[in-house]
């Protein structure tokens, strides 16, 4: 076994997630991400050629467009555009969803629409590039460029992102004896690395619940993972929020819930208290008179609690509770897994850490997937239909492989596919499943529940610029679609999760 190194413990939200430390140990700038939508901008990489415009609208009915977007969550332009067209808003499709406080670059499709028919939208720049035979989805996606000024950091901001580079790039595989030394005066462009966890916007920074719901789901309990998403009250929520969810833990028989994803205790990584014990007064009704109106999905499950009068000490997994968790949308149904699973990962990589094993090559048992060929020249971007175990005798060739940029060790997003990895880090995979009460058949789930699984890189590889502009530093960076700017950010901020 490796020896565990120095590491510089994470924020207890993030603990609670399955974020466990940083790689860099050095102080963080703080400042503050999103100061305006300017200091975030992201620009797609697509994997998607358009057809000329002049292409049959027969065969190419999607008008492919390229939408710049100051300040518009993703969603709300894809509303606003289908009304200003007059069209479903079905009919209008996109590959990834940004973030609302950013400037976007991205694509839509726009099906059965000519470039004339566009509308002007206030705060969006619209410009037609072509046609195409289908509407874009989230595989066309891959990655983003990004450029992030943050604003407000400490004074020594360049010695610290000095340091904090220096770091990184170590933790790339780097070694300082073959690389021009990192100066705060002039910070090269280098080659960074972290572990790629799922960022604090998996779970939620003020109540990071989702993944305690997931697992709730993956154990066939359903009746629990209703009172966590619609009760479990979290000390950042507001006063009527927690006096609502309070009112429903007095249906379930629980009377008090701390505040979630506070201890970081991986066998209750929810910081919950109590169990239902069925001595509830089952009064949903009532519920519903204390949940406000802005709760809509609570509002829908406990609705369907008291449509069917269902009793708070039936069995925990009967029917009336999968009814109740299915009042919500089925892309929530599908996160609920998701963020379960991504709460697994992050406890896999964040072990591995802390055992020492290394992040930027195999170790005996590790599965490898090698790098897609077809992604963007900025992007070191996994794929994972091409995976490979790594046996004792293939470490060292399987190492040049990665150190190229060829190759990826990875990590499971454990489902019912799941093949576990041999040697340490297999022992780490089972561990962290054993410490949740989980295995990998637990994901055969009914309906949108059901996950097979899959793999994910464990360490987030890209080439960064940093430059500095009135004392503010700004960072350039390009990511494979899946992983998080925030990830990377947060280790030089150091800042708590809120302010990422």
């Amino acid at each position: 076994m490796s020896s565990p190194p120095d590491l510089r413990e994470a924020h207890p939200i993030e603990r609670a997630v399955g974020i466990d430390h940083y790689v860099s140990v050095a102080d963080g700038i703080g400042g503050r991400l999103r100061e305006s939508p300017d200091d975030f901008r992201v620009r797609e990489l697509e994997a998607f050629e358009p057809e000329p415009m002049d292409a049959d609208r027969g065969s190419y009915p999607e008008l492919v467009v390229r939408v710049t977007l100051r300040d518009w969550d993703t969603n709300d332009f894809a509303r606003r555009i289908s009304d200003a067209l007059g069209i479903s808003r079905e009919r209008v499709s996109w590959a990834g969803t940004k973030d609302k406080r950013a400037v976007t670059t991205q694509l839509f499709t726009l099906r059965e629409v000519d470039p004339e028919d566009l509308p002007a939208i206030r705060g969006a720049e619209i410009e037609p590039l072509g046609r195409a035979g289908r509407g874009l989805s989230f595989g066309d996606l891959a990655g983003n460029a990004f450029e992030i000024r943050v604003a407000d950091a400490v004074n020594e901001a360049p010695a610290r992102v000095a340091d904090v580079v220096r770091d990184l790039r170590s933790f790339a595989g780097g070694a300082e004896s073959d690389e021009e030394p990192v100066r705060p005066d002039e910070i090269p462009p280098a080659i960074v690395g972290v572990p790629n966890y799922f960022g604090q916007q998996r779970f939620g920074s003020r109540r990071p619940v989702t993944h305690v719901v997931g697992l709730a789901i993956a154990r066939n309990d359903p009746r629990e993972a209703v009172r966590l998403y619609a009760g479990n009250p979290a000390e950042t929520e507001p006063d009527d929020t927690r006096a609502a969810r309070d009112r429903v833990d007095a249906a379930f028989g629980i009377g008090r819930a701390d505040e979630t994803g506070t201890d970081g205790d991986e066998s209750n990584p929810a910081g919950v208290e109590g169990s239902v014990d069925g001595t509830g007064d089952g009064d949903w009704n009532a519920c519903l008179d204390a949940i406000p109106g802005k709760l809509r999905f609570e509002r829908s499950m406990v609705h369907r609690l008291a449509d069917r009068d269902v009793a708070p000490g039936a069995p925990s997994d009967h029917e009336d509770w999968w009814h109740a968790l299915e009042a919500v949308p089925s892309n929530l149904q599908r996160l609920f897994v998701n963020a379960a699973q991504s709460f697994l990962f992050n406890r896999i990589v964040s072990e591995r850490l802390r055992r020492g094993l290394p992040f930027d090559r195999p170790v005996a048992g590790d599965v490898v997937c090698f790098a897609d060929g077809d992604a963007p020249d900025e992007l070191y971007a996994p794929d994972m239909d091409r995976t490979q175990r790594v046996d004792a005798d293939r470490v060292s060739i399987v190492s040049r492989h990665c150190a190229r940029g060829r190759a990826f060790v990875t990590a499971p997003l454990v489902g019912t596919e799941t093949e576990l990895g041999g040697g340490e880090p297999g022992e780490i995979e089972r561990e962290v499943l054993d410490a949740a009460g989980i295995e990998p058949a637990d994901f055969e789930l009914p309906g949108e529940f059901d996950s097979s699984g899959t793999r994910r890189a464990v360490s987030l590889r890209t080439d960064l610029e940093v430059t500095f502009e009135d004392g503010d530093p700004r960072f350039a960076f390009a990511l494979p679609s899946g992983s998080y700017a925030t990830v990377l950010l947060r280790e030089f901020l150091k800042s708590e999760p809120i302010d990422l």
